[in-house]
């Protein structure tokens, strides 16, 4: 399996290091933004749940959406937010007025326990609060075999921690590829995953749950999109990458239950690049 287009891991293990350090590749580096007042709102409003909240501190909801320039009038795309909901949690409310919040959830036909799970709980989230939720669409994410909204309507695709799975599958061309597909021209595609060391070989199968940044990169740009800009917000120099049983053993997740317990919540949340890249206008 190819991790990369024609360019080297070498060259792109350079772009990731300098676009750790905030140093310029071919484009600025982030900086600090305006958050819109009333998504601070929604992050501290009382539809959150505790369990989702508590982990505010290592998402950066507020810093994350507006580095990649989310408005209230955007068509957003997330892919796969899954049973807790997350960020549909914010983004449906923010959205609901002028914008359009679209969940690409599992595929309902699907044979995967974890993926009827995941559908049936959010299912009955968007339910319980229509509210809030009443106007949020789902349609089915499966690599490209689903449209997962209509082509060239999206202004923004959003991906947290996913990567890793569709390289396990193999499937990481034909998910870029969905991707490009649904998002405008000049769209952004924003992705978040768990970092991995620039200075090891990638696993193509990514099992510890860990992904070498300018591998990622390699995915996108061979889809056709464009590097613009790259963001240290959930950054976490403490993840030393090399546990038991791989980034799944650091919160909220802890696999290893009680043993060493307290060494890894001092550690937190794994360490994570945030990319953003864009559509091509023309």
């Amino acid at each position: 399996m190819h991790l990369t287009p024609s360019r080297s891991f070498s060259r792109r293990a350079g772009l990731a290091a300098l676009a750790a350090l905030g140093l310029a590749i071919g484009m600025p580096a982030a900086r600090a933004q305006a958050v819109d007042p009333a998504l601070e709102a929604l992050i501290k409003g009382p539809q959150r749940s505790p369990a989702n909240s508590v982990r505010d501190k290592y998402r950066h909801p507020a810093e994350l959406l507006t580095f990649f320039g989310v408005r209230p009038d955007s068509t957003v795309v997330e892919i796969l937010p899954g049973s807790g909901g997350y960020w549909t949690e914010i983004l449906a409310p923010y959205l609901k007025a002028h914008g359009r919040y679209i969940a690409a959830n599992g595929e309902k036909a699907s044979t995967s326990e974890e993926t009827r799970k995941d559908n049936a709980a959010l299912a009955a989230k968007l339910t319980a609060d229509p509210a809030d939720y009443g106007r949020v669409e789902v349609t089915e994410f499966a690599a490209d075999k689903h449209a997962i909204a209509p082509p060239g309507s999206a202004d923004f695709v959003l991906t947290f921690r996913n990567i890793h799975n569709w390289m396990a599958a193999g499937e990481t061309k034909e998910a870029f590829a969905a991707f490009y597909k649904a998002l405008k021209p000049g769209g952004i595609l924003g992705v978040e995953e768990h970092r991995g060391r620039p200075d090891q070989p990638q696993d193509p199968l990514a099992k510890s749950g860990y992904v070498r940044q300018d591998v990622a990169v390699g995915f996108a740009e061979a889809a056709g999109f464009r590097l613009v800009g790259s963001s240290e917000v959930n950054a976490n120099p403490k993840d030393t990458k090399d546990y038991p049983a791989g980034v799944w053993t650091l919160p909220p997740t802890y696999r290893l239950k009680d043993k060493d317990h307290a060494r890894y919540e001092a550690i937190g949340e794994s360490d994570r690049f945030v990319l953003k890249f864009q559509k091509p206008a023309g």
